[in-house]
């Protein structure tokens, strides 16, 4: 019998009685000793590759990730945090559920019609999602004095319905009369009672209490341009400022009630009972 029990030069024996370094994801606030230093401290951030920690005078000072470290007397190797993969969203900009993914659907026969361009894009951006879902197509409407045609051209029937949104509907004006001449069981002309689309965003989302009121000579969006403190002088201006202020609505929620409505009127009436 020898006086050592095994080969004291093997492999491995500078480390036979050295506790392994527990991997520890770094996060703030956790203390830990550099014990070479002898640096101990609370970690305040970590970046390429550096952990940096500040001891209880504040002094502060940055050491490489890895084995090294001590965490109660215990050996630790200071790893990144693991990435948390950002979490899908729920619902639509609507308000819906998000829908499981599907494939492609056809087109149905029905259509939706939105008078103005900024309408329609307002329109994609809040319910852009769930007309995709269901099969149903926007289309554009240049102007209301459009729509008699339009509606005979598409010649509605059951199962082929038309809706329509259009700007300003209002008692007496000359946009009832006209939707008056198309309104049947096969087509749906609603709308919204704003001067302009844009009075349809809520308008603490664009930093007024109120929207202002235009005098009746001054050109709606160029006066609302300038009162919202942005330049108004050409298309481009005007042009810009609606894409500043489709920027700023988020989802359904930044929109008036009135808006919502009429259009998830509209959708209703374009699926009601129709397969696709």
């Amino acid at each position: 019998m020898t006086r050592y029990d095994r080969d004291v030069l093997a492999p491995g024996w500078q480390q036979a009685h050295r506790r392994p370094s527990v991997e520890t994801p770094v996060a703030v606030g956790l203390v830990v000793e550099e014990p070479t230093s002898g640096f101990v401290g609370a970690i305040v951030r970590w970046e390429n590759g550096l952990v940096v920690l500040e001891d209880r005078r504040g002094a502060r000072r940055s050491f490489p990730f890895g084995p090294g470290f001590w965490i109660d007397g215990a050996p630790v190797a200071l790893v990144a945090p693991p990435r948390v993969s950002p979490s899908q969203p729920t619902h639509n900009a609507s308000g819906s559920r998000v829908a499981a993914s599907t494939p492609a659907k056809v087109a149905r026969a029905s259509r939706i019609y939105v008078e103005g361009r900024h309408d329609a894009e307002l329109v994609e951006k809040i319910w852009g999602a769930d007309l995709r879902v269901e099969g149903v197509v926007v289309e554009y409407l240049g102007g209301i004095d459009d729509l008699p045609a339009i509606v005979a051209g598409f010649a509605p029937e059951p199962g082929r319905r038309l809706g329509v949104l259009v700007d300003h509907l209002v008692t007496g004006s000359k946009e009832t009369r006209i939707v008056a001449q198309v309104r049947s069981e096969s087509v749906l002309v609603t709308g919204h009672p704003f001067i302009d689309i844009w009075q349809a965003i809520r308008p603490e989302r664009v930093g007024l209490t109120a929207w202002p009121s235009i005098p009746r000579d001054v050109d709606f969006k160029v006066g609302t341009s300038l009162a919202l403190g942005r330049p108004a002088r050409t298309q481009a201006d005007i042009a810009g400022t609606w894409s500043w202020l489709l920027g700023r609505v988020r989802d359904w929620r930044d929109l008036e009630p009135a808006l919502l409505r009429e259009v998830e009127r509209l959708i209703d009436f374009v699926t009601d009972g129709q397969e696709l």
